[in-house]
């Protein structure tokens, strides 16, 4: 298992941080909408939406090993960019799953920077009921917290039918489809998806029964990656705090107390990094990776608390100033521990695989 990023990932992470840095650099308190068209038709006309997806499906011929990469440099910037959710989620499962309509109709619009669609895939319970009728699913119920949903032009919804999981394309403008913004503790990206008894048909529906675990599994990797930039940017600008803030004439990284839990911190992304890179690697390989994934995301939410404190806490009233740059890079981490499932719902997930009541 080697973690050294192959010639792909280094192009590919090297153009994407000198893009979002510049954007940053020139937007440094962006909108809380998390989506700028400026920045997402550049990131398409630089070739990293489409980059790290199959060639088959119009693809630069890379895959998830890649899309990690540019996730974290997403993450890094904060940048408001759904790759997370339209690209390493939506457009990943279309290339592997989707047939040549849904490539045509729904993918290729997405690697322009034309449209994005947003994930809504089940969490402990389906939210979503599907029924089958003549003309296809007929489908039922409502999903909150959408990421990156409050601006996509249409949602991949995992319905359930009896024992068994679909995943479903829906447009936004469909009879039925009610969309209402929510404000998450991070911005107001997110939605709360209703569907009444819509019609989905068949050309929308993506019939592989392996489909929606895959997509759950890409959605918490994604999650990962993109927490490990935030708090790896997080730490590298607390330590620069810690050197050059001041007290009692020498600075604050001077005091053990400081230095320890700057110490902690590191050894928290370092975990985070390890295990995203592991799990990630034995899925893109095509072995068995949900106890990876789960080890990943346990790591991504419980690191993630703790880095995003230590952080804030050493900025003192500097990390939760809204002029200082900080108190993104706390919500955001805030926001991603929760995200694709908390730390205890992936330990019980661990647990069932280990065979340990739960």
């Amino acid at each position: 298992m080697d973690f050294e990023y192959t010639e792909a990932q280094r192009d590919l992470s090297g153009l994407a941080r000198a893009l979002l840095t510049d954007w940053a650099g020139r937007h440094p308190r962006p909108e809380d909408t998390g989506f700028d068209a400026e920045l997402w038709g550049a990131m398409a006309g630089a070739g990293l939406l489409d980059a790290a997806l199959p060639e088959q499906a119009g693809g630069g011929g890379y895959g998830l090993l890649e899309q990690c990469s540019v996730l974290i440099e997403i993450g890094r910037t904060v940048a408001p960019a759904p790759y997370a959710t339209s690209i390493a989620v939506v457009a990943a499962a279309l290339a592997e799953f989707g047939d040549h309509s849904q490539v045509r109709r729904r993918l290729r619009p997405m690697l322009r920077g034309e449209s994005t669609l947003a994930p809504a895939l089940a969490r402990d319970v389906a939210s979503f009921e599907a029924e089958r009728g003549e003309q296809g699913w007929r489908v039922r119920g409502s999903h909150s917290v959408v990421a990156a949903g409050a601006f996509a032009d249409g949602y991949l919804i995992e319905a359930r039918s009896g024992a068994d999981s679909v995943l479903l394309l829906v447009d936004r403008e469909v009879e039925g489809v009610t969309v209402t913004r929510q404000h998450a503790v991070n911005g107001t990206d997110a939605a709360l998806l209703e569907l009444d008894t819509v019609l989905i048909p068949w050309a929308d529906a993506i019939s592989a029964p392996e489909a929606p675990a895959w997509a759950r599994r890409r959605a918490a990797l994604a999650v990962c990656a993109h927490q490990l930039g935030v708090l790896e940017r997080s730490l590298e600008m607390t330590a620069e705090y810690a050197r050059t803030r001041q007290q009692f004439d020498k600075p604050i990284g001077a005091f053990q107390a400081v230095r320890q839990r700057l110490a902690d911190a590191y050894i928290d992304v370092e975990a985070v990094r390890l295990t995203l890179w592991q799990a990630a690697w034995r899925e893109s390989h095509g072995l068995a990776a949900e106890s990876e994934i789960d080890v990943a995301k346990f790591w991504a939410s419980e690191a993630g608390h703790r880095v995003a404190h230590t952080a804030v806490h050493v900025h003192a009233s500097t990390g939760i100033y809204l002029d200082y740059p900080m108190q993104r890079y706390f919500t955001a981490a805030k926001r991603a521990e929760f995200e694709s499932g908390t730390a205890t719902a992936h330990l019980r997930g661990l647990g069932l695989a280990l065979d340990v009541p739960v």
